[in-house]
C-alpha cells in the first residue's frame, strides 16, 4: 500500500439516494468488502414485496450482485447483521438465512428495530473477505 493513496473502491447500485445520503452500496477496503444495509427493494423496478420472506430473498439477490461486482460470493462472507422489524419473523427467516449461508457460516447478529421505510421488514448488512 502506498502512503497517501486511497486503496478503496466503491460500488454503487445506481440509486440516486446513495449520493443524497453520502454512502455506497459496497466499499472494498484492502481485502474486505463492506456491503451496506440492504433491503428487499427490487432496484430495477423500485418495488418491494409485502412478504418478509420475499423481501429476504430480494435482499440476498441485491447483496449477491454487490459481492459479485466486488469479486467474491456469499461464501466469502465473514460477518452478517440482520435487522428485523418483527421478532416473530426470525423463526420463519432463520432457515432462509441458513440456505444462503450454509457454507460460509459467518458470525451473525439479529437485531429487532424500526427501519426508515415502513414497507421494509428486513435489512441485511454483510462483510466479506476477498481471496489473497
Amino acid at each position: 500500500m502506498v502512503a497517501g493513496v486511497d486503496q478503496r473502491r466503491r460500488i454503487s447500485s445506481g440509486s440516486s439516494f446513495e449520493a443524497i445520503a453520502g454512502y455506497s452500496r459496497a466499499v472494498i477496503d484492502d481485502r474486505f468488502v463492506h456491503v451496506s444495509g440492504t433491503t428487499g427493494f427490487d432496484y430495477a423496478a423500485m418495488t418491494i414485496d409485502d412478504d418478509v420472506c420475499a423481501q429476504t430473498h430480494q435482499c440476498f439477490r441485491n447483496i449477491i450482485a454487490a459481492l459479485v461486482e466486488a469479486g467474491c460470493t456469499l461464501d466469502d462472507v465473514v460477518r452478517v447483521h440482520y435487522y428485523l422489524t418483527d421478532r416473530s419473523s426470525f423463526d420463519t427467516l432463520a432457515p432462509v438465512f441458513g440456505q444462503y449461508f450454509a457454507r460460509a457460516r459467518p458470525a451473525a447478529t439479529a437485531i429487532v428495530c424500526s427501519l426508515i421505510d415502513p414497507r421494509m421488514k428486513i435489512e441485511i448488512e454483510v462483510t466479506a473477505r476477498l481471496e489473497a
